[in-house]
Parts: structure tokens; C-alpha cells; sequence
């Protein structure tokens, strides 16, 4: 399921594949990771250093071209990544897709000045980079209003409106987001915590992920030169089109990790005289696990065809049931883990409750599980209507 070329690691001047990266992004989350995780559950760490060494080894690297210092390894090596960061920490897992889905966004762009000021630095992890999109994407699905709007004016647009939340944000972080015209056309631009007339605050404290640097974002008059623009209004549609199933393929790799995480639970659980009683639990390890490997044998051939720029309408129905199927999976993975490990798993400390708050975020973050089903009805509307005309 994965390539067997390799190619020049830029951040680390050797030649790799994708085993190599992965065995060696699993090695380092093991060791520096893992020692953070209940600090970055508990007390809100923001990993900044992980994420910085994570780019340097090539973390990020593999959805950008070599001529702009990615490894090219493509979307389906990226999403292992993700799993493997994921299997140590849910959370530090959501940080890197903000990376990556910023990545990913900037590859698409026809825009190659705001490719080649941002994408280098991004894929290398020196550039910290968050997501905006959220609003976006639920906007036009018809879910909620769009809350950034622009005004055309000289040399670019003026922007304003509130974001509620974005996440792997900072002060020196940048990120990718969308305003609305008068026009009711779009437009996708690049901006930073530094960005005139952009502020941050900080959100209400959530239940779990509180170290992802999610912050509230307001634009005040921000003035987005066309230099910083994605894509502009008479290109929107079609760039939307291409980054969307990419955005949401790339979540895959955080669900995947999360449920591996509860894998692991279940399994340290079932040492000893408690395995016999947890015989009797639905959801067992092996269940689990070949229902996970099932989803990622679909994903990862359909990440490459994504990367490959050939997507059919099915294929895109495809990536909505497979993010749905992954959301469900790792609700029933943290349940099964919880119940595993018993009275344990109900200590604020234990895996187990980390795991279940980390799965009901893979739920509901965008596209959660109701706007998914949405998109996926709709879609098949459309399908079996072409299906009757014809």
C-alpha cells in the first residue's frame, strides 16, 4: 500500500522511503512525544519542539514537490505519518494535519509566489502552520453563514469578521483561510498571528485537545495582498474542488492513530486473569483491528489517486463514506477500550479516558459525522437522479 521509490529527505540529506520515514517518525514520537502526552491532555502544552524536530525529519514533508523541499512521497504516506503520531497522541496528531492540510492547501494554489514563500518553510517544520477552514467547508455544504468578509480593493482585499476557532495557531504561526465578496464569490488567502488587524484570543476551554493552540481569530480591516492569495474568486471553485477531498483524506491519519491508541489499551488491558472477563466484551482487538486494516486498504490506494489529481465524482463519495466509517470506528474503539480496562479507565489520567475524549473529537471536528452523512446523501441524490435521467 505504499511506495517503493525513494527520495532525497530534504531536512535530512539522505535518501528515504517511506518505511524509513515512518519507522523513524515512530521511533522519535516514542521517545519525545510520549512524555508529553499527559501534559498536553491534562495541562494544555502546546508541543512546539516536537513539531519543529517532526518537520525536521521529514514529518511534513511528503505531500510537497522536491523543487520546493518536499519529499514527494504523496497523500498516502502522509496520512501514515499522521497514524503514527496519532497511536501516541490524538491531539499532536489533529496539530499535524493543521500542518499538512496547510501544505496541501499551498500545493494546489496556481499562486506560485505564495507557494514559494510558504511551502518550503512548512514542509520543513520551521513554519508552523494552522487551518482556517472549518467555517468554509460547512458553509458550503450549507451548514452554517460564512463569517470572514472582503471588499475588493487596490492590490488586493480588506477583510473582516470573527473566526471562532483555529487551531495550530500562534503568534508566529501562519494560516490558510477563506472571506466572502459582495459578489458572493470567494476568495482563499494565507495570513499570520503578526498580520495588521488580525488578533488572537484565547477560546473556551474545551474537554480535551486544550494543547492544539486553538485560538479565536479576529480580522479588523487585514489587508491580503494578491501575492498571499490561494485562489482567487474566478478560480475558487475548481481549487475547493481539488483541495477537498486531499483535507479530508488527510484526516484519516488521526483517526487511524486514535484507534490504534485504543488498540494498544485493549490489548495492555487483557494482560492477565482480567483477559477471561473481557472476553465477554463486544469489540474485541481483533475485531477492531480488521475493520481498521479494511478502511486503510481503501484509503491509501484512494489517497493516491487523489494525489495523482484523477478523482472521480465516486471516488469523491468514496472519501466522505471512508472519513464517516473512520469516525464511527473510533468511536466504537474508545468505548471497547474503556470498558477494557474497567475501573482504571475512569481515572482522568488513564488512556482510556484520553482515548474517548480524543475519539469524540475525531466525531465531530469538521466534517463531523451529521455533516458527513449530509454530504453523502446529498451526493447519492445526484447519482441515482443522473442514474434515472439517463
Amino acid at each position: 500500500m505504499s511506495k517503493t521509490t525513494t527520495v532525497r529527505a530534504p531536512s535530512m540529506g539522505t535518501m528515504m522511503s517511506v518505511e524509513t520515514l515512518l519507522h523513524t517518525v515512530s521511533t522519535h514520537a516514542q521517545s519525545q512525544l510520549r512524555p508529553l502526552v499527559a501534559e498536553i491532555d491534562c495541562k494544555g502544552l502546546y508541543p512546539t519542539e516536537y513539531l519543529h524536530e517532526l518537520g525536521a525529519l521529514g514529518g511534513f514533508s511528503a505531500i510537497g514537490a522536491t523543487e520546493l523541499g518536499g519529499s514527494d512521497l504523496g497523500l498516502s504516506a502522509q496520512i501514515r505519518v499522521l497514524s503514527a503520531v496519532g497511536s501516541e497522541c490524538g491531539a499532536t496528531a489533529f496539530m499535524g494535519w493543521c500542518q499538512s492540510a496547510c501544505a496541501w492547501y499551498l500545493r494546489q494554489s496556481s499562486n506560485a509566489t505564495v507557494r514559494a514563500k510558504y511551502l518550503p518553510e512548512i514542509l520543513s517544520g520551521k513554519q508552523l502552520a494552522g487551518t482556517g477552514m472549518s467555517n468554509t467547508v460547512k458553509h458550503l455544504a450549507g451548514i452554517e453563514k460564512h463569517l470572514l468578509q472582503a471588499q475588493p480593493t487596490d492590490g488586493g482585499y480588506l477583510v473582516n469578521g470573527v473566526l471562532p476557532w483555529v487551531s495550530n495557531l500562534g503568534a508566529d504561526h501562519v494560516f490558510a483561510a477563506t472571506a466572502q465578496l459582495p459578489d458572493n464569490t470567494y476568495v482563499m488567502f494565507m495570513a499570520g498571528g503578526q498580520t495588521a488587524g488580525v488578533t488572537l484570543k484565547p477560546c473556551a476551554e474545551f474537554c480535551a485537545l486544550e494543547g492544539t493552540g486553538t485560538l479565536n481569530v479576529r480580522f479588523d480591516n487585514v489587508f491580503i495582498a494578491h501575492d498571499e492569495v490561494l485562489a482567487e474568486p474566478n478560480e475558487f471553485k475548481d481549487y475547493i474542488q481539488r483541495i477537498k477531498s486531499g483535507f479530508i483524506l488527510l484526516q484519516m491519519g488521526i483517526g487511524a492513530g486514535v484507534i490504534e491508541g485504543c488498540l494498544n489499551v485493549i490489548r495492555q488491558s487483557n494482560i492477565g486473569a482480567v483477559a477471561e472477563v473481557n472476553a465477554f466484551l463486544d469489540d474485541d482487538e481483533a475485531t477492531l483491528r480488521a475493520e481498521l486494516n479494511d478502511i486503510l486498504a481503501q484509503t491509501l490506494p484512494l489517497a493516491d489517486a487523489v494525489y495523482a489529481g484523477a478523482v472521480t465524482a465516486e471516488q469523491r463519495l468514496q472519501v466522505l463514506k471512508l472519513r464517516l466509517a473512520a469516525s464511527e470506528l473510533a468511536l466504537r474503539a474508545a468505548q471497547s477500550a474503556a470498558l477494557h480496562a474497567g475501573a482504571k479507565g475512569y481515572q482522568v489520567r488513564h488512556a482510556a479516558q484520553r482515548r474517548t475524549r480524543e475519539a469524540m473529537f475525531v466525531a465531530i471536528v469538521t466534517p463531523a459525522i451529521k455533516h458527513l452523512r449530509k454530504e453523502i446523501h446529498l451526493l447519492e441524490q445526484t447519482t441515482n437522479a443522473l442514474e434515472q435521467a439517463s
